[in-house]
């Protein structure tokens, strides 16, 4: 029976802390997703509130390892402040990292002044004005791209990179190789030797690479065909769909989208598995987001409401 590689499958999930935009309503957060990949916890946007859910998801934010920021308008960074007196209630060793647009580490640093914040852990703000990449590790990086709104705003998208194909113990075994070291170094993609002078390599025993899995986060912006080369293939598309269709003329002049137009950005960008609505209009009660809903699966199918504290777990395709 195969196995799988020596890299170890790390669960991926999405908390939907915060769903709305312009202004908190009772029942609707504003915009803020944290995303988990097994104990590292990534945020992107801090909207007001946004440690309500992380409380009340009991998630330790004290794990929070890096925030990235879209925009520095007020329904995206207001929540900054509390996450940042959070994290000095608990021993927390590591630094926060903080990337956003110009702007951001001002907005960082007047806020810790302003309110005389009692701050004991380092606090690193990293200013970006172009896309790039903002996160890298072993398995995976986290990207910004450019998007078009009022202000300079970027979305972000983390891919992991290739997995090891599946390891073919029976296939290590015909072919001379003992179970033990050998096999971790044929999985880790290394060629062994045997018996003196005879050479294994990887893919005498493995299968073909597989793919990893990928998040994107989009908001705010006008509509541009090329976002949907940015979020290609993704797993899970995070977009705003902001206004119904019969709004189309306020979006391009708020520079937001609606929901059809974050529909045709998935159904455009390859093989995206699911696309989750966020950042509504206060215009919309929650009775009234099914016009969004609908509208967005003319297009794409496999759309959803985003919703408060909603769980989105991210799976491997093989």
């Amino acid at each position: 029976m195969p196995v799988s590689g020596i890299v170890t499958a790390m669960n991926l999930e999405a908390f939907v802390l915060g769903c709305g935009g312009m202004m908190p309503l009772p029942y609707r957060h504003l915009t803020s997703v944290l995303l988990r990949r097994e104990g590292d916890l990534f945020l992107f946007d801090a909207g007001e509130a946004t440690q309500i859910s992380i409380r009340r998801l009991n998630l330790r934010w004290k794990k929070i390892t890096a925030i990235f920021i879209s925009h520095m308008h007020a329904d995206h960074v207001t929540g900054l402040p509390g996450i940042l007196m959070l994290n000095s209630q608990v021993d927390r060793d590591e630094p926060l990292y903080i990337f956003g647009p110009p702007k951001i580490a001002e907005y960082v640093e007047q806020s810790r002044r302003s309110l005389d914040m009692y701050i004991n852990y380092e606090i690193i703000v990293r200013e970006i004005a172009e896309p790039t990449v903002v996160w890298e590790e072993k398995e995976f990086r986290i990207r910004s791209f450019a998007l078009r709104h009022t202000k300079m705003c970027f979305g972000y998208t983390m891919e992991e990179f290739q997995r090891p194909g599946m390891f073919f113990p029976e296939k290590a075994t015909a072919l001379g190789v003992p179970r033990g070291p050998l096999w971790s170094r044929l999985q880790d993609g290394q060629p062994v030797t045997i018996s003196g002078d005879i050479t294994i390599l990887p893919e005498q025993v493995m299968g073909p690479p597989r793919s990893g899995r990928k998040f994107s986060f989009v908001t705010d912006s006008l509509y541009f065909p090329e976002i949907s080369n940015e979020v290609a293939d993704s797993d899970l598309l995070i977009c705003e769909g902001m206004f119904e269709d019969a709004l189309l003329a306020t979006a391009m002049e708020k520079k937001h989208m609606t929901a059809r137009q974050a529909a045709q950005i998935a159904a455009n960008a390859g093989i995206t598995k699911q696309l989750g609505l966020i950042h509504y209009s206060p215009r919309y009660a929650d009775k009234e987001l099914k016009l969004l809903l609908d509208e967005a699966r003319e297009v794409f199918p496999a759309t959803f409401l985003t919703r408060d504290r909603m769980n989105l777990p991210i799976e491997f395709v093989d």
